[in-house]
């Protein structure tokens, strides 16, 4: 009769098998109304799975991950279950859970509107308050394909069809309605209920274009009202940052479809983007890298030598000219090799860090295009330190700390970190795996960085550290990344003369800060809501008349501004000057330097900061050592 351990160590002896429900109920009322599911040996179970043995047990609730996300895909097969419901011609095809939710693909062709989301929430509902229980049952194969094609389920019936002929095949019930899934599900769906649907979307059966368009219903399901109500003001705040909407509103760029996915540039946004170069270039300087520039084509055989063909072939625009291919570059490392490679290296030129505004452009799927997060033409902020491989811990180090002064300098101090270790398909003896991870996590450590282990998720080459920024509303950007490869440079032919006169391959290792200029300016747009502190605003300050009277004297101010460096604008319209500073507070620029008659007798300004506060009368002198204080602050800045 089975022993049950617990995570305490504590163990519980029953007479007879007991499912992971029956455990919990031993254990406390409390315990089995909270469990959702059960990790059996390290494996998830449903709550009503029977354990006939010894096993290791740990009851899953909401408060665990593993339990949120069960909530989600359980909320998920809820809502199939309303959407057949009430459109009995609509057809089922997957239903995955994502970050913050869940979404279901149907096929529908009629489409939905999202009143219709009202109309299915309200039988989703409906449905909780009858705490149907959600029952798994192993069907054959066979059984189960034609199940679902009497049932009018083609694209389940497809699904089954490509599994692995040894899976098992189990589906869940809950009431009358039956779905293929894995699972596990709640024990009921009563579990369910704090759940919102929030928008529809286009998406092709199994994500290639050229098969038939479905519908996408999103949702979003948490274990208390409370934490629903918190995350739909999240997702309220984050539509009103989005960064398409305030790209209109403050005329930085847009798109259009002659270029799908490449982004023209408005002046604003462009000062913006120079603004982001030109410090990231000050600061690479400072720290000991060179700027190259290479080529944006480059014949086929060397992305071939590399690697990158077979990785990424399907994802890069490619060309002919006289009888050559060639691709356009979708990252950066290969050429920079080639630059190593001109001229002999002894370990004494070592390291050396090269780096590169480099223009690429990958074909994503258009469906997959979104504003400035997801384009097909961007600069990355890329550079690669060929080093010996005893310079990796400290080359790591330094940049560790390079990129957290520059997140802190745009304002983000709250940084999370993974170490992604070997993948199970890899290059490279694992010697060099452990000494290549070893180097990173004490390059961490030495940092006094707290960070977690990501196993398993490291390139194919090399381990690697992620850096993720949290924003003003809490949401994660992964945006930094530092890998070590042993593998191109040997493949491309990198060598250096070590001490000892033999010829060696360097380590090259892969970073990024930013990721690429335009993801990041998206971040930085949405992080401040548009009102970007005064180092990075296109417009620093506007200087406004009340009335032609001042207009030499706003001119003037203006250019003395303008001659020291800061982006100063004057508006000398004919309006009132009411509405002249409503505007540009709508245009979040930092600093209104208003000027009547009193101002130009007394050779001042009068400065109103955006957030409304007047800063009283100063001269354009003094002005311009405040501004250009407020500017050193950068990230740090409270205006």
């Amino acid at each position: 009769m089975p022993a049950i351990t617990l995570p305490d160590g504590s163990q519980r002896q029953f007479d007879q098998p007991v499912t992971v429900m029956d455990v919990a109920s031993d254990i406390g009322p409390g315990l089995a109304k909270a469990t959702l599911a059960g990790e059996v040996d390290g494996r998830l179970r449903d709550a009503s799975h029977l354990i006939d043995e010894d096993a290791n047990l740990r009851i899953i609730t909401s408060k665990d991950p593993e339990g949120l996300e069960i909530l989600r895909h359980s909320t998920a097969h809820l809502m199939a279950m309303a959407v057949e419901s009430l459109y009995p011609d609509s057809q089922c095809t997957i239903g995955p859970v994502i970050e913050d939710g869940f979404f279901y693909d149907f096929a529908y062709p009629p489409g939905f509107t999202m009143e219709d989301l009202d109309r299915i929430g309200a039988e989703m509902r409906r449905i909780v308050k009858d705490a149907l229980p959600v029952t798994r049952e192993v069907w054959r194969r066979g059984e189960a394909i034609q199940f679902f094609r009497q049932e009018g389920e083609e694209y389940k019936a497809q699904i089954i069809q490509d599994l692995p002929e040894e899976e098992e095949i189990t589906l869940y019930r809950q009431g009358d309605w039956v779905d293929l899934c894995r699972g596990p599900h709640v024990p009921d769906t009563g579990k369910l209920g704090q759940f919102k649907l929030t928008k529809l979307a286009g998406a092709y059966w199994r994500g290639d274009s050229n098969n038939e368009m479905l519908q996408r219903i999103y949702g979003t399901a948490w274990p208390t009202k409370k934490e629903l109500d918190a995350y739909l003001t999240r997702l309220e705040e984050a539509e009103k940052r989005d960064h398409r909407r305030l790209a209109k509103q403050l005329d930085l760029f847009h798109f259009q479809e002659e270029a799908p996915g490449m982004v023209f540039w408005h002046d604003n946004g462009w000062r913006i983007y120079t603004e982001v170069k030109s410090y990231i270039r000050q600061q690479l300087r400072r720290n000991g890298y060179q700027e190259v520039n290479t080529p944006e084509v480059v014949d086929i055989k060397l992305w071939e030598k590399s690697g990158h063909a077979d990785k990424f072939i399907e994802d890069m625009f490619i060309t002919e000219s006289e009888n050559r291919t060639y691709a356009v570059k979708p990252m950066n490392c290969p050429c920079h090799v080639q630059i190593y490679n001109q001229g002999l290296h002894s370990y004494r030129d070592l390291p050396m860090r090269m780096s590169e505004f480099g223009s690429c452009h990958r074909d994503e799927p258009s469906g997959a295009l979104h504003g400035l997060m997801r384009v097909r033409a961007f600069t990355q902020d890329d550079a690669h330190i060929f080093c010996t491989p005893d310079q990796v811990q400290q080359e790591s180090a330094d940049f560790i700390q390079l990129l957290y002064k520059i997140y802190a300098d745009f304002g983000f101090n709250e940084i999370l970190v993974m170490l992604s270790t070997r993948p199970e398909n890899r290059i490279g003896a694992d010697e060099l795996w452990d000494q290549a991870e070893s180097m990173l996590a004490a390059s961490l450590d030495e940092a006094q960085i707290e960070w977690e282990e990501n196993p398993g998720e490291g390139a194919f080459y090399g381990p690697k550290i992620e850096f993720s920024l949290k924003d003003t509303i809490g949401r994660v950007w992964q945006c930094g990344t530092l890998q070590v490869d042993f593998n191109m440079p040997g493949r491309l032919d990198a060598t250096y003369i070590d001490e000892d006169s033999s010829r060696q391959t360097p380590v090259m290792l892969h970073r990024a800060i930013l990721g690429s200029l335009e993801r990041f300016i998206g971040i930085l747009i949405e992080n401040y809501g548009g009102a970007f502190p005064a180092w990075l605003a296109p417009v620093q300050a506007v200087v406004l008349n009340i009335s032609e009277k001042q207009n030499d004297y706003c001119i003037k101010v203006t250019e003395t501004l303008g001659n020291q460096g800061f982006r100063v604008d004057s508006d000398l319209r004919n309006e009132k000057i009411g509405f002249k500073i409503r505007q540009h507070t709508l245009a979040k620029v930092p600093y209104l330097l208003v000027v009547g008659d009193r101002e130009v007798e007394n050779g001042t300004v009068a400065v109103r900061a955006r957030s409304g506060e007047d800063l009283g009368s100063m001269s354009a002198e003094a002005f311009a050592e405040h501004l250009a204080e407020d500017v050193g602050r950068r990230g740090r800045t409270e205006n």
